[in-house]
């Protein structure tokens, strides 16, 4: 979420607007091949997001000889596109999350893709491929982008410790009490702490970032059964012990930075690159920053730590969306062809920052060969080998806000009860699962 794009639900009203040119009437629209794709992109007007987006834009102008405008629009983005949805006057393109797949096919406003008319997607990781797959088993967008989360260490203050890269749990806990308690940064305060957390409620940061350890440790928030439907999970054995190991972290081993429990990403990263936090769990996007605050010399990539289950960790990415409604349906499927071929991908990394692709998704594509940092390697393995996506359900926003409330509530009064927690969480998730119409009976 520190890079990934955010979703608002557009509301009952928008999606009743585009009902006319849903999937279904998408096919009643006039074509015109030769029509200009308009391109929307949630990323700062003029930032290094636009510019790498317009880069991608003319070399698939330039390959083929089509037309595209690249519109980058931050604030207000959902409104913006509800105003358009409404007006039956989508643009043909959204280059948006994938996890935000279930909502964008719930308000109607993407149209399914055809993978006989992308020439490319055979050549998709699998992984990549059912981040776009919905619960209906149709494919509605084509993945473009990958991130997976590994640690950050703050390798100059490991090497006063004389602890070794944290391999286990165990390791990690250790690593991070020494962060702690032994003065890594020499200044002769207690200012310095092991972990860097985003535990806020905001946009369900606590429960995204907790992620990467629950899903380690055996748990999940909730789980699929045989016959498709969902049941939450947080009160499970597995789960449970979970949360009380990243609940300790703050409540009796204290090395979570002060005030975590009110912090989403951005303060979160300034403890980090201020030197007052140790490690940090994130994904690829933060290095150019950190090179440069920091520099690249000062900390180390790694995996997380292997968990009592295994090393999974939070998948992202970002997928082209094929718009409902567009003029132009041939060349929305040629520009996705174009982003996720091997050409594509590499001229989507290139670049200190100005790039739109972390991490390729073609899996004949190798990063290496366009970003030699071997730190990028150690992403990459880690998202082909040990990380998974939130599951496509229709609305994974009101799974991921309810578990954070319930995470952030338990770094933040430490006397709270933990069982009892996670099983009104657990109706918490009952509810919201039903609500969807894929609660398990």
């Amino acid at each position: 979420m520190g890079k990934a794009l955010t979703w608002v639900a557009l509301g009952l009203g928008a999606v009743l607007a585009v009902g006319g040119c849903g999937t279904s009437g998408a096919a009643e629209v006039k074509q015109d091949p030769n029509a200009a794709l308009e391109l929307w992109t949630r990323t700062t007007p003029g930032g290094d997001g636009e510019k790498g987006m317009k880069k991608l834009a003319a070399a698939f102008e330039a390959k083929t000889g089509r037309k595209v405008t690249v519109t980058a629009i931050f604030d207000d983005f959902e409104t913006k596109l509800s105003q358009r949805a409404a007006q039956k006057d989508l643009p043909d393109i959204v280059m948006n999350d994938s996890s935000q797949l279930g909502t964008m096919v719930s308000q109607g406003i993407v149209r399914e893709v055809d993978l006989s008319k992308v020439p490319g997607t055979d050549q998709l990781l699998a992984s990549a491929l059912a981040s776009a797959t919905a619960g209906d088993g149709k494919v509605y967008g084509v993945p473009y982008s990958a991130q997976a989360s590994a640690l950050l260490i703050r390798k100059d203050w490991r090497a006063k410790t004389g602890l070794p890269v944290p391999k286990t749990l165990e390791q990690f806990t250790a690593l991070a009490k020494a962060f702690t308690t032994q003065d890594p940064d020499g200044n002769g305060k207690a200012d310095t702490y092991g972990l860097a957390v985003p535990g806020s409620t905001k946009r369900g940061y606590a429960s995204w970032y907790f992620s990467n350890f629950l899903w380690g440790a055996g748990g999940d928030f909730i789980t699929k059964q045989p016959d498709g439907h969902y049941k939450p999970s947080m009160s499970t054995p597995e789960s449970t012990a979970a949360v009380k190991w990243f609940r300790d972290l703050a409540c009796t081993d204290r090395v979570i930075q002060p005030g975590a429990a009110t912090m989403d990403t951005p303060p979160t990263n300034e403890t980090f690159e201020a030197g007052k936090t140790g490690m940090y769990v994130v994904g690829p996007y933060l290095m150019p920053r950190f090179d440069k605050s920091l520099g690249k010399d000062k900390y180390e990539v790694v995996p997380v730590p292997k968990g009592a289950k295994d090393s999974t960790v939070l998948a992202e990415g970002g997928s082209v969306y094929l718009m409902a409604g567009s003029a132009n349906q041939a060349a929305q499927e040629a520009f996705a062809s174009y982003v996720i071929s091997a050409e594509g991908q590499k001229v989507g990394m290139q670049g200190e920052k100005a790039f739109n692709v972390q991490l390729p998704v073609n899996k004949t594509v190798d990063v290496t060969t366009v970003r030699s940092d071997p730190r990028w390697k150690v992403y990459a393995d880690v998202y082909r080998d040990h990380a998974r996506y939130a599951p496509s359900i229709p609305n994974w926003t009101p799974i991921r806000q309810d578990s954070a409330d319930t995470i952030n509530a338990l770094i933040a009064d430490c006397g709270l009860n933990l069982e009892t927690e996670m099983s009104t969480l657990d109706g918490k998730l009952a509810a919201a699962l039903s609500k969807q119409g894929i609660a398990a009976s």
